[in-house]
């Protein structure tokens, strides 16, 4: 939890400093705190970032891991936020920033609870048309790899593509793909 999370309960940065000092709770980052015997899962990294900022959105490789749809593990946390925000500062994390237009910012964001925490993720066919779309900064192969998995395994269907690939403006691009896969 953040500092600022305790306010509203009328404890104050000194006792939660007093609290950390007693071994109680423990200060996992600038200005956040966890339980001393809380487990970490293999998504901690985007819990801190959905603690440090609830104006962004997990995307493009880390959403792809969260949803299973690569084997390559991502070694920075990539974030969207809307056109014209500011990039959120992340203490002892590596981020990776795509700025999106607010209809492609909006579009697709799924709700998850990790380790207590609000996240939002991306949908699996939104990540995979943001892949499409950011296919310089992630790689083609990527991609199209993706594709291949997320409609193996009935993740997502053509016409979900569909809609979030409009969005995107990258029917063009994909369509060859979904129709050879498909």
């Amino acid at each position: 939890m953040r500092a600022r999370d305790f306010a509203p309960l009328g404890v104050s940065p000194g006792y939660l400093n007093k609290l950390a000092a007693q071994g109680y709770i423990a200060q996992s980052g600038r200005g956040m705190y966890r339980m001393p015997d809380a487990d970490f899962t293999e998504n901690h990294s985007l819990v801190q970032v959905a603690a440090y900022s609830r104006d962004c959105v997990i995307c493009l490789l880390s959403a792809l891991q969260f949803h299973q749809l690569t084997t390559a593990m991502p070694h920075v946390v990539w974030l969207a936020i809307r056109e014209g925000s500011f990039a959120p500062q992340v203490p002892d994390l590596v981020t990776q920033i795509v700025r999106m237009t607010a209809k492609g910012f909006e579009a697709g964001i799924e709700h998850h609870v990790l380790e207590g925490v609000d996240v939002k993720i991306y949908s699996a066919a939104k990540t995979v048309t943001d892949c499409f779309k950011f296919r310089s900064s992630v790689g083609m192969e990527i991609a199209i790899d993706a594709l291949k998995e997320g409609l193996s395994k009935r993740r997502f269907s053509p016409a979900d593509l569909y809609d979030f690939a409009v969005i995107n403006r990258v029917w063009n691009v994909m369509q060859p793909y979904i129709e050879a896969l498909s």
